[in-house]
């Protein structure tokens, strides 16, 4: 009786304690549910839904009446608007501008933001609160109000910097062809450079002290510490950046905006492909080009993000 009997309540307790495990898993799930859902309900309002209507818009286009006294109507148009938008040439001269812009401008935030990081998290720095501070507040100043303060700065006759590199004889033309992008880039810098300075250096605290006690034990400098043991422990924060500065100069937009109302020639109102489409939509009133053009500027981020995040991935994979 005690050995049948045995196995019947052993049998009876793991029903019961399966029953209690899907139980528990069942709760779980519907309490991820419901902490998720304000997310899916956000991103589907303002990413999924934009998006989606971007992607409509821009397979319509609007006609006028045969003598041009009728309203404007929708008309289907498949991808008329993106074979109009690909085949403008300044359209694509915005992309090369764009990529002269990555090409200078992502190297020197990533480079500077991690070497001021650095600095700061070594042994060497003294007032880290108030350097870090000061480094951050450019991010703080919305980026309309920080390029109108660099336009003032660049403007002969009204800048004191300019006036004093005249006096000193290095002088420099910030509107002229080749001093538009340089000028570009320094504001975007001075915007940035603080935020993701602060990622880094985020990063840099959270390294196992002991792991940096025992290279200083072995005799490892602060150069080789940083640049052997620091670099290859943050290269999650590194593609982070990276990734984000990439998505962030293909959406490059305010600055050169206040830089053309600024008196800039050479900031065109077509200089990059998001002036582009603004001009297209709210001067022109094309909203179907404008918002194929914006998909085809998604669509690039999107792939160069992809580059980037297979690039610094595989780095990770051979180091």
């Amino acid at each position: 009786m005690r050995r049948t009997g045995a196995p019947g309540r052993t049998g009876a307790r793991g029903r019961t304690g399966a029953r209690g495990q899907t139980g528990a898993r069942g709760r779980t799930g519907r309490a991820a549910g419901v902490l998720l859902t304000p997310f899916f309900v956000l991103f589907t309002a303002v990413t999924v839904v934009p998006v989606g209507y971007a992607l409509w818009l821009s397979l319509f286009t609007e006609k006028q009446s045969g003598l041009g006294f009728g309203g404007a109507t929708s008309v289907f148009s498949g991808l008329d608007n993106y074979a109009a938008a690909l085949g403008d040439r300044a359209f694509r001269e915005g992309f090369l501008v764009l990529a002269g812009y990555c090409v200078v401008y992502i190297p020197l935030m990533v480079a500077a933001a991690l070497a001021l990081a650095l600095l700061l998290d070594s042994a060497l720095a003294r007032a880290r609160r108030f350097f870090q501070l000061a480094l951050f507040l450019p991010h703080a100043v919305p980026g309309i109000i920080a390029a109108l303060i660099w336009v003032y700065l660049y403007t002969p006759g009204l800048s004191p910097v300019v006036r004093a590199m005249r006096s000193g004889g290095a002088g420099f033309d910030f509107f002229s062809s080749s001093g538009t992008l340089p000028s570009v880039v320094n504001i975007a810098l001075w915007e940035w450079l603080g935020y993701n300075m602060v990622i880094f250096y985020a990063a840099l605290q959270a390294i196992d002290r002991s792991v940096l006690e025992a290279a200083t034990m072995d005799g490892a400098g602060e150069w080789r510490t940083a640049l052997g043991i620091k670099l290859p422990l943050i290269r999650a924060s590194l593609t982070m950046v990276a990734l984000f500065t990439v998505i962030g100069s293909l959406q490059l937009f305010t600055e050169p905006l206040i830089l053309n109302q600024g008196g800039s020639s050479t900031v065109t109102s077509t200089w990059t492909p998001t002036l582009y489409a603004y001009t297209a939509a709210f001067s022109r009133n094309d909203y179907g080009l404008a918002a194929a053009s914006a998909v085809l500027l998604a669509l690039a981020s999107a792939l160069l993000s992809f580059v980037v995040t297979r690039l610094t991935h595989r780095k990770g994979a051979t180091a």
